[in-house]
């Protein structure tokens, strides 16, 4: 069975719920998984939006989430995205910070990829890592992945 990767408050390219983007509660969403491979020693989950600042004239792929040394027994995150597996660890967001952060784009409607990946390897304590850093990690390690993408774009300034 093929790694699969959903949420139970949107699927793929649908909307992210407002509840976890900036116009929200700013929490994660839940994910849940299935089929990872059975040599599996740990799961790696990096969301990021690549149509930052704006989907017509992209200049960055703009990274919200890593997460990564998930053990692969784990078949879910909560929502929220703080109450993560034992093992777990998270890497350094765009803001800068470790945790989720959630959609919020300045113009437009943005693509955000919730990229699931099983590897053969625990990385381990990579200090402060951000995403470039996990990639480079798991480099020759991936097993398997599987990708959920979900969509925002936000309220009109002055439409609330």
């Amino acid at each position: 069975m093929a790694l699969k990767l959903s949420s139970p408050v949107f699927q793929q390219n649908d909307s992210i719920p407002e509840q976890h983007t900036c116009d929200g509660a700013n929490t994660a969403p839940p994910l849940e998984w299935s089929g990872a491979p059975a040599g599996a020693k740990s799961l790696v989950l990096i969301v990021d939006d690549p149509d930052a600042p704006d989907p017509k004239a992209p200049k960055q792929t703009y990274v919200h989430w890593v997460v990564y040394d998930i053990p692969p027994s784990t078949k879910n995150l909560r929502a929220g995205g703080t109450a993560l597996p034992g093992g777990a660890r998270e890497g350094m967001n765009d803001w800068n910070r470790r945790g989720y952060g959630g959609p919020c784009p300045p113009i437009g409607r943005h693509r955000y990829f919730f990229k699931l990946y099983a590897l053969d390897v625990v990385l381990g304590d990579l200090g402060s890592p951000k995403k470039a850093d996990v990639e480079a990690a798991m480099q020759d390690h991936v097993l398997e992945h599987a990708e959920l993408v979900g969509t925002y774009e936000r309220a009109k300034v002055g439409a609330r």
